[in-house]
This record gives structure tokens, sequence and C-alpha cells, in this order.
């Protein structure tokens, strides 16, 4: 069977494509930011708790405090990017998630399970004593499971010939396991949120943003390590990613297409640089050099998107029906929204700061 014919006609857009192009990529980065501080954070503290001593310990518990916090956020925070994938990309990710239906509704129950964890992780901290660390890893393995079922998602939708699998199984449970980018790909989002995670942990002690009393040294010191040694393993790992991707794909950032060639070029002088940056421990640097990495990455990730689907679909494809209220409406809340979390956060960070005093 041809796969073409396995794939629905796109609805029609409100405003050209652009539009949602742009804000996708924004609140993809917003969200990735948010996304990797929770999971490499509840890594970072799950390795902590299994290595044991004071100062590891209150690291978990410093990280605990923030742990529901940054869940909440990169849960809200993913609802958007997740809606502008499906309007620009709506016939493949509708129906791949219909391919893995069991799996994908179960996404709102683990991360519920997952957030009471942390919930519990958090206020019950003292009175859990050691047995702590099993709510931990409670926690984390639910969020790994999450983060392994999105990328299964988002590596179906882009190979509509692998719908053809549905005729063997229609019981919703499909999984792209067969895929080999699935298990780089994967490796490549966790062990990159545990090295924004460990840039976190260092900014909230560099900044002091503690509510523990974890020695801030302490916590800058393991903050980069961990940050440096992900880096490091992140470009072996990137470079797996690339060669288990298809050659028609990998070839758009080999020479295929200057601008992918120029962001891979791009992404791995910004590794190198964290790197070393990293390693001389230099946290804003580190965090600067790290945002425009995400940045380079984000439109990576698109490209590889594009390039995959370039056989069945383009963004220009689409047909435009003018009605232009929606999106200023979106525009004009997501602006009072951004702003309202920065107030909170300011008062958050204002009352830590009349704690310390």
């Amino acid at each position: 069977m041809d796969p073409a014919a396995l794939i629905p006609a796109p609805d029609a857009i409100s405003v050209p494509w652009g539009w949602f192009y742009v804000l996708l990529m924004l609140t993809f980065l917003l969200h990735i930011l948010v996304m990797n501080a929770m999971l490499g954070g509840g890594i970072i503290a799950l390795i902590s708790a299994f290595r044991g001593g004071e100062q590891n310990t209150l690291l978990g518990k410093e990280f605990g405090y923030k742990w529901p916090y940054t869940i909440a956020f990169a849960v809200n925070m993913g609802v958007a990017p997740l809606l502008f994938v499906q309007v620009l990309y709506g016939q493949f990710i509708y129906s791949s998630s219909i391919l893995m239906a069991v799996w994908w509704f179960s996404i709102f129950g683990l991360l519920i399970l997952a957030y009471y964890g942390a919930y519990i992780y958090d206020f019950k901290f003292e009175a859990l004593g050691n047995p702590r660390i099993f709510m931990l890893q409670f926690s984390v393995f639910i969020l790994l499971f999450v983060g392994f079922l999105f990328s299964n998602n988002m590596t179906l939708m882009l190979q509509p010939e692998k719908w053809q699998a549905y005729f063997n199984n229609g019981g919703g449970t499909l999984l792209n396991l067969s895929d080999p980018s699935l298990y780089p790909r994967y490796l490549h989002f966790v062990v990159g949120s545990v090295a924004v995670a460990g840039l976190f942990l260092a900014l909230v002690g560099h900044f002091r943003f503690t509510k523990s009393t974890v020695n801030r040294e302490f916590l800058i010191d393991q903050g980069m390590t961990y940050f440096t040694y992900a880096t490091a393993a992140q470009i072996i790992i990137g470079i797996w990613f690339l060669i288990a991707l298809p050659k028609n794909v990998m070839m758009v950032f080999m020479g295929g297409s200057s601008y992918g060639t120029i962001l891979l070029l791009l992404g791995i002088i910004l590794g190198f640089a964290a790197l070393y940056i990293g390693y001389k421990k230099r946290v804003v640097m580190a965090s600067a050099i790290t945002l425009v990495t995400l940045v380079a990455m984000v439109f990576m990730r698109d490209l590889v998107r594009i390039a995959y689907l370039e056989p069945y679909f383009q963004l220009s494809d689409l047909v435009v029906e003018p009605q232009y209220s929606p999106l200023i409406f979106f525009l004009v809340i997501f602006a009072i929204g951004l702003a309202l979390i920065g107030y909170m956060l300011k008062l958050a960070f204002g009352c830590r700061k009349e704690v310390t005093k």
C-alpha cells in the first residue's frame, strides 16, 4: 500500500503558516527549558540520594522544593507547542497518536502520579527518611517513561510507511521500537536534560535562590560537574543520532542544505564551547551558551521533521482561510500569561530574599 494513501487531508489554517511556525519554535524552547530542569533535576537528585552524604541529601532536599513547580511549568508550557504541532502537522500527529492511543492516553494518569510523588517527596522529605528514595525513583521513572512515549509519537508521526502496522495491531498499542533513530533521539533528550538541570542547580547556587541549608558552593560545583559530563556525553550521543537518521535526512546536515550544515557546525562549536566553559565552572557564560545551543537544536529538530515529511507534505501546502482574531486573542493571553509568570517568580524570589536576611 502507498503510505501517502494513509495520510488524511490537512485542515485549513486561519493565518499564514509562518505565524504558527514562529510560535511553535518559541513555545517549544520555553517548554524544553523547564522540562529539562524537571526531568534532569529528578535524575540528579536520585543520583545524589544513592551517593549519600549530608550535602547530597541537602541537594536532593533543595531540588525537592522546586520539583512540583518545574513539573507544573513543564506540563503547562508543553500545551502550546503541542497545539501548534497539531495545527501545522495535524494529519500526521493525530494519526500516530491514534496508532498508540492506549499509551498516549496513559500519559495523563502517569503525569498525575508523578506529580503526586513529587509533592510527597517535597512535603514529607524529613518524615519519610531514607525510604524517600523510593518515592523519588517512582516519579523519575514515570517521567522517563512519559518521555519515551513522546519520543515514540514524535518519530511515528514522521514515518507514514510504519502506519501499515495498524492492520496487524489495531488495539492502539503500537510503538515505533524498530526505528534505529528512536533510542539515540530519546537518550539525547534525557542526557540533555541532565546537562540543563545541572546548570539550573548551579544557577540556584550562584544567585542564592536556595531554600535549604545546602552549601551554595557545593551546589555550583556539583551542578557544573553534571553539566560538563552530560554535555560531553551529548556530543557522542548526538553523533550517534545523526548517523542513525535515514540518509536523505542526515544529508540535510552534511552538505545537502547550507542552512542545515551551518546549524550542525554551530551546534558542534557551541557544544565544545559549553564543555570548556563548564569545566571552568563559569555559570553565567555557560548559561548563555547553552541557551543559544538550545535555540540551534530546536531549529535542527524542525529540519529533521521537515526532511522526513518532504515526500508527503510541505507547510506551503496548507490552505489559508483568513481569520486573525483567534491568533490576536492567543497572543494577548500568551503575553499576559508570561507577565504573570514573571511576576509570580519575582514574588517567590523576593520572599526568599526576605527569609535569608
